[in-house]
């Protein structure tokens, strides 16, 4: 089983950046697709972005351009860039695990997930 801790959030203003970081713990990286799910006050969780055990990628059309996921397996670590931040981007944002072959969008496909980190974009 796999343990997850997100880090990386914090207060920014629009049009800014952070980096988010999932580290993983008890199993390696590699077996797993990854996935950025956000959920803001009230609302759903949604998805984010993913990246498959072969590194293949996929983007929510909210953040399109904007985000980039990415994984190193040797830190078995998994990252969100996160540019050009609107106030809607503002959520508490979660790291997850899904032993899915295809890279899937959808949160009950994914059984391993981490404590989330807030992400606040001022205007």
């Amino acid at each position: 089983q796999v343990q997850l801790v997100e880090s990386g959030g914090g207060l920014v203003q629009a049009g800014g950046s952070l980096r988010l970081s999932c580290a993983a713990s008890g199993r390696t990286l590699s077996s797993y697709a990854m996935g950025w799910f956000r959920q803001a006050p009230g609302k759903e969780r949604e998805f984010v972005s993913a990246i498959g055990r072969s590194g293949i990628t996929y983007h929510a059309d909210s953040v399109k351009g904007r985000f980039t996921i990415s994984r190193d397996n040797a830190k078995n670590t998994v990252y969100l860039q996160m540019n050009s931040l609107k106030p809607e981007d503002t959520a508490v944002y979660y790291c997850a695990a899904t032993t899915k072959v295809v890279v899937t969008t959808t949160v009950q496909e994914y059984a391993y997930w981490g404590q989330g980190t807030q992400v606040t974009v001022s205007s």
